[in-house]
């Protein structure tokens, strides 16, 4: 998966070693763990991580 993505990038907040990484390909959006960056991740499509966003941003994910 690393090598078809762009760069690996944390959130500015992240303030630990212990946060998700995401990195941007031409066709997905793709998201690790920075703790296990080698044992793989998830890969999701524009539309799915763009849906994603949005959610966050509406405050319909508050992990309740």
């Amino acid at each position: 998966m690393a090598d078809r993505t762009g760069q690996w990038c944390r959130s500015s907040r992240c303030e630990s070693h212990n946060c998700v990484e995401v990195a941007l390909a031409p066709d997905r959006v793709c998201v690790r763990d920075s703790q296990a960056n080698t044992a793989g991740g998830l890969e999701f499509g524009d539309d799915a991580w763009r849906a994603f966003c949005a959610a966050l941003r509406a405050g319909r994910l508050t992990g309740r």
